[in-house]
């Protein structure tokens, strides 16, 4: 599928293009120096489920739709590579890829950060001391989300690879450095690096140091040959060589929560952004020094520009909350399309009882529990197929809470609003109900697109094209607002009988199953 909307009202330039490597499309997106859209082209590509709970992309036919959208969004802007100062990027985290360098070609489909093929070695690894084995040096738990047990599993799986790799003739990346390496070159001279948030994602990089933990990578079994170089998040690591945008420097990477943060402006401590696509992603920005989570969250990079220190963020991940949408439209065909699940949801007052809560591929924040799978519970003949609807917006809602209630109670800072934006953000009884779960008011800006744009400021100041963050922050408006409506009553104790829905979820797998 491929989206065009141009906003046609720009000047004459310059421009900043920013590649978004999504989970399930990729897009380009040209802004002005006034962060507005000048035009948008956008391609999804296949996903591949090979087993039960295992999720692949083909990496090279995410070049190839790379390719095309920067080239369609391009023509669409009526521009050439001249008007453009530089290249950013920002895409999925956690998935990951090893491809041949002498070749360019994956040895394998990518992991996608939903898969969960790497539950048993994630056990295995954690034996003696559970899930926090590396929590101190990384800030995460050992999950299956993260990138470094991915790399071992197909080290172990595909054929004759660990030897190669060993060789020196393999090279692993997150869909940033498959995308920057392309982009630079690929078998000619293509850079391969990582920015300091990506690496933060891969249970490989040490958080205090900011460089590859060696330990850590003897402990997992992985060869350090295969990995890229970490840089910041803002600085040209290269220029596009070929293609439309020959010659322009690639000058940022983020991952995309990172780069939501970024686009939305957070730059001080304690402001917070939510994005609401795939999967819902909360960061706080917490300053200069890393935050540990003792209530489930993620102590993670939130950027670095340039050769300034970096900025930390604490994180909370929810797997499904879009993709449960896609699933009631697809799997389910209760809805026939992804906005119509409002209107649905709008004909009833309330849930009827009914709670879902979608643990499709295990719980993420703030329980970690990837034995847990998806629930509706309070059924009764009374419920509509309306209040599954409403159940369905709410989960993605009360899931938000609970993160909310974990950065308050690790960073001591309430929440006194929420910034939001992604896909679902055009969802207004969403957005009204997170601010009635909340009980905060949730803004979203003018550019909902706000990760884009944060790949588009990154590398804006790289290059000098922003002087600074005050000039991004003066480009941040308004677009709306919801304030909270429920009374503390009916919040209190709906949120319990939430909490009630989430605990049937928990010990549905049994160990020899995963």
């Amino acid at each position: 599928m491929t989206d065009a909307h141009t906003t046609g009202t720009h000047g004459t330039g310059p421009f900043i293009a920013a590649i978004d490597q999504g989970t399930t499309s990729s897009r380009c997106i040209v802004f002005d120096k006034d962060g507005r859209i000048v035009s948008v082209d956008q391609k999804e590509h296949e996903q591949i489920f090979p087993k039960p709970g295992w999720v692949e992309h083909d990496a090279t036919e995410i070049w190839e739709n790379v390719q095309e959208v920067v080239a369609g969004a391009i023509v669409k802007a009526g521009i050439t590579s001249a008007d453009v100062k530089a290249i950013g990027i920002t895409n999925q985290r956690e998935t990951t890829l090893l491809w041949d360098k002498n070749t360019g070609e994956p040895v394998h489909n990518a992991l996608v950060w939903q898969d969960t093929r790497t539950d048993a070695l994630c056990k295995e690894l954690g034996r003696n001391v559970g899930q926090d084995r590396f929590r101190r040096e990384t800030g995460l738990p050992l999950a299956s989300y993260f990138a470094g047990p991915k790399v071992r599993w197909l080290l172990d799986n595909v054929e004759g690879l660990r030897e190669r790799a060993e060789r020196g003739d393999i090279l692993f990346g997150t869909m940033d450095s498959w995308v920057i390496w392309n982009l630079t070159g690929g078998t000619d001279g293509g850079v391969h690096v990582t920015d300091v948030t990506n690496a933060s994602r891969t249970l490989l990089m040490n958080l205090h140091r900011m460089e590859w933990d060696e330990k850590i990578l003897s402990s997992i079994g992985i060869p350090a040959e295969v990995l890229p170089e970490i840089r910041s998040s803002a600085e040209v690591y290269g220029h596009a060589k070929g293609g439309i945008l020959d010659g322009v420097p690639v000058a940022s990477a983020l991952g995309d929560q990172q780069a939501a943060l970024f686009g939305q402006t957070c730059f001080a401590e304690g402001e917070a952004k939510s994005t609401y696509g795939t999967g819902t992603f909360m960061l706080m920005n917490t300053g200069g020094t890393p935050v540990n989570s003792y209530n489930g969250l993620l102590t993670t990079v939130g950027y670095q520009i340039g050769d300034q220190p970096p900025v930390y963020a604490l994180e909370g991940s929810i797997a499904v909350t879009g993709s449960l949408v896609q699933w009631m439209r697809d799997q389910m065909g209760l809805i026939k399309s992804a906005a119509e699940i409002e209107t649905l949801a709008s004909s009833v007052e309330d849930n009827g009882g009914a709670y879902f809560v979608p643990a499709f591929s295990g719980l993420f924040a703030p329980y970690w529990r990837p034995d847990a799978r998806g629930v509706i519970t309070g059924l009764t003949r009374y419920v509509t197929k309306a209040h599954i609807a409403r159940a369905v917006l709410e989960a993605t809602a009360w899931q938000t809470r609970e993160i909310s209630d974990a950065m308050t109670k690790d960073s001591g800072v309430e929440l006194t609003a929420l910034k939001v934006d992604g896909g679902m953000t055009s969802n207004n009884l969403l957005m009204q109900t997170l601010a009635d779960f909340l009980d905060a008011p949730v803004v979203r800006p003018m550019v909902a697109e706000t990760t884009c744009l944060g790949a588009a400021y990154a590398a804006g100041l790289a290059v000098g094209f922003w002087p600074d963050t005050d000039a991004l922050r003066a480009n941040w408006r308004r677009a709306a607002e919801w304030t909270p409506r429920m009374d503390a009553d009916t919040r209190a104790r709906e949120y319990k009988s939430w909490l009630k829905a989430v605990e049937r979820t928990m010990g549905w797998v049994e160990d020899e199953e995963s």
